[in-house]
């Protein structure tokens, strides 16, 4: 994550610019850089709507039962305005836009869950490994309903996050609900520095080698070849390799094509992105130009030919969203690796940072990105190669809230999206048997997921799952 490091400056209108590829705007906000410029033309403004607007906003300064400022009534009308438009574009006023920032170093003092809205309240999309919130236990889709004594109902996304930012050690409480439960759950946290190791990794067994993504952040690619020549100093001779971004909620686009072209041939295509604008018209490639910033250095060049062809798994999950499905989908198109898990997030659109004045800023959805086969991953993502849920008996993930579930969520531009998952009357006993469950430590002992992706690097029978109501099935390995 950056501070707008490596930031291009457009000199006639010096203004900056950021693409997000992150899940959803949340406690902890995922961003890449690339540059916005201001259109010479702009659109002829529509009077008679903005007459309305200004009546509007006279009947509120001249009736409502209190005196509202100018300002309040301004900046809401601006929030208004870019929320009515899809879950992921929204007003930054200057403590958020400055907390956006200082957030793409990757540390920051909060609880370490990525939230997004449902129904006018907070949700839970995924707690960060290692975190508060991670170890009281809150889980992917609980509802915050209140933060403190604050009822969380209506309350802006920014706002909550707000809330829920702080000093480490202060004290912070969440009050809940969680399906499965009769009633409302009150947790106390205790906030602290927030600071997301995104590379993790180790030998599973001889010449087989774990790397793990937790998030696209600045050093992510520098961090993944450190990881990479460690493991092939262990072991020369690696026989497979696992690349693990379940609940990898993205980050940085150039970290995402990073990562990507330290295992594709050079100058392939990895992602492009489309939109309305010629600047939205984007082809980025397996090469330096594409995933270097701020140095010179390419820090892929020093990584072991053999990683360029050792067999390879890429576990994901409903979790892994944005920059995390750019790399299982350039993987899986280029046919470089399997991709192994359950069905992704599917957030396949692209996010730029508009610079205000007043050091404000909005985030605004200006492209779709696809995968190098033309696949776009909005509101569909990445359908792994191997089917498999994260114990035989099925895994919370699979009522996990995902792109589809968002209400305005950008369509899908070339294939009919996935509906909106209807609950059934048997997914609270599935429930009520996964939810007391210890959740899994990625990469250990009892990694079922793991397991399978072991299996199919060794040549053995993977096992998939099939539809909830039926038992699991035998895959066999495919043909080499």
């Amino acid at each position: 994550m950056q501070i707008y490091t490596g930031l291009m400056k457009i000199s006639k209108f010096k203004h900056l610019g950021l693409i997000s590829v992150g899940a959803v705007a949340g406690v902890l906000v995922s961003l890449g850089i690339t540059a916005v410029a201001q259109r010479d033309s702009r659109p002829t403004l529509p009077l008679d709507e903005l007459r309305q607007f200004t009546d509007v906003f006279g009947a509120i300064k001249a009736n409502y039962v209190e005196n509202v400022e100018d300002k309040k009534l301004i900046t809401e009308a601006i929030s208004g305005m870019l929320a009515g438009l899809d879950p992921h574009s929204s007003y930054l006023d200057a403590e958020a836009f400055r907390e956006l920032q200082v957030s793409t170093q990757g540390e920051f003092g909060g609880l370490g869950i990525e939230v997004g809205t449902e129904d006018g309240f907070v949700k839970v999309v995924s707690p960060i490994e290692d975190t508060p919130a991670a170890r009281a236990g809150i889980k992917a889709g609980d509802l915050i309903i209140k933060i403190d004594e604050k009822p969380t109902k209506g309350l802006s996304l920014n706002d909550a996050v707000k809330l829920m930012r702080g000093k480490p050690k202060t004290q912070i409480t969440l009050t809940i609900t969680r399906k499965g439960e009769n009633r409302p759950l009150v947790i106390q946290l205790m906030r602290d520095v927030i600071r997301v190791q995104s590379v993790k990794s180790k030998m599973l067994e001889t010449g087989y080698g774990y790397v793990r993504i937790t998030q696209f952040q600045e050093h992510t690619v520098e961090n993944l070849v450190k990881a990479v020549e460690a493991l092939y100093k262990q072991d020369p001779r690696l026989k497979g390799f696992v690349l693990d971004l379940r609940n990898d909620p993205g980050g940085l686009l150039h970290g995402a094509v990073g990562v990507s072209a330290a295992f594709l041939p050079p100058r392939v295509t990895v992602t492009s992105t489309d939109g309305r604008t010629e600047d939205a018209k984007r082809k980025y490639i397996a090469s330096p130009e594409d995933y270097l910033r701020g140095t010179r250095d390419d820090m892929l060049a020093r990584l072991p030919a053999a990683i360029k062809s050792v067999p390879m798994v890429v576990l994901v999950n409903g979790g892994s969203a944005s920059a995390s499905e750019i790399v299982a989908g350039a993987l899986q198109d280029h046919k470089r690796a399997v991709v192994l898990g359950t069905q992704t997030f599917g957030k396949g659109s692209v996010q730029s940072i508009v610079p205000l004045t007043n050091n404000t800023a909005i985030k605004l959805t200006t492209a779709r990105y696809y995968t190098p086969a033309g696949r776009s991953i909005q509101a569909k993502g990445i359908t792994p190669d191997f089917l498999v849920e994260e114990t035989p008996e099925g895994d919370v993930t699979a009522f996990r809230m995902r792109e589809v579930d968002l209400n305005r969520h950008l369509s899908n531009d070339k294939e009919a999206e996935e509906k909106p998952r209807a609950p059934k009357p048997s997914d609270n006993a599935a429930l009520d048997k996964l939810k007391d469950r210890k959740p899994i430590e990625f990469g250990g002992a009892d990694d079922y997921q793991l397991q399978q992706a072991m299996n199919h690097l060794k040549g053995a029978p993977v096992q998939v799952a099939k539809k909830r109501e039926e038992t699991a099935a035998v895959a066999e390995p495919a043909k080499k």
